[in-house]
């Protein structure tokens, strides 16, 4: 028994020499990875070069495993290619104004909401009435920024991109027109010169739409008039109804020129 006693004697202090021995590895183990967690800190903390080597190595891997997980590139700056504006952010009016055309034109309401903040912002500059220039986007488009005539009348506004090349450049060059934006400073800008020319809003309307010297603008300066009253109406807190207006009725006869 004695003998028997003694091999458990041993065996116990055996495995506890190995518990105590596996504890202190460990603990020692997480001591160092502690101290070199710490001393990455202070190595990344006064060293800027590599903390900005991290950060990028950190964000490639990330979108690596962004494009691995859906198939897509990463491209976070696209978001600053957008026209799109939150409708919360604008005015009141200017926010009712957004959310009318947005559920009558079936657009999304912050594309349409930085149209009606730019609108707003070029009265400034054109001295046209932000609501005219909403409702010839209306009429000539239905904010569609893609649409194209026949003639080649192109954009939000309809611009004739050929004849008016030159108002591009500073934007870029004439694939511009198909920017939302750019388009609506170019149409406006068309517009402003069309109703000095002629004197009045309904002669640049007749100009814009390149009907000037016909007897019949197939209802164009109605259209737009009549389109311009409702957003009026909206800004003024009315409740509006949304009936279409479009240029399908007009005659085939009436062209687009050289104005717009």
């Amino acid at each position: 028994m004695t003998a028997l006693s003694t091999v458990r004697n041993g065996l116990a202090t055996f495995a506890k020499d190995i518990a105590q021995g596996f504890f202190e590895i460990t603990h020692n183990g997480f001591a160092l990875l502690g101290l070199g967690v710490m001393f990455a800190g202070i190595a990344l903390s006064t060293q800027p070069e590599l903390r900005q080597a991290g950060e990028i190595q950190l964000m490639s891997w990330l979108q690596m495993r962004q494009i691995e997980a859906n198939g897509i590139e990463f491209q976070p700056d696209a978001i600053e290619r957008a026209t799109a504006t939150n409708p919360a952010k604008l005015p009141k009016e200017q926010a009712a104004l957004a959310n009318w055309l947005s559920r009558k034109y079936r657009v999304a309401p912050e594309p349409v909401s930085a149209l009606v903040k730019e609108a707003f912002a070029l009265q400034k500059k054109t001295k046209l009435d932000p609501t005219l220039v909403l409702a010839v986007m209306a009429v000539e488009s239905g904010f569609n920024p893609f649409a194209q005539s026949p003639v080649g009348a192109q954009g939000l506004m309809q611009v004739m991109t050929q004849v008016h090349a030159d108002k591009f450049e500073g934007f870029g060059g004439k694939l511009a027109t198909f920017d939302p934006v750019s388009n609506m400073r170019v149409g406006a800008k068309v517009l402003r010169d069309a109703v000095d020319r002629n004197g009045s809003v309904e002669g640049g309307l007749r100009a814009y739409v390149g009907a000037s010297t016909l007897e019949d603008d197939g209802g164009y300066v109605q259209k737009v008039l009549i389109e311009q009253a409702r957003l009026q109406d909206v800004l003024a807190g009315k409740a509006v109804p949304m009936t279409s207006v479009s240029l399908k009725a007009a005659p085939a006869s009436t062209p687009k020129l050289l104005s717009s």
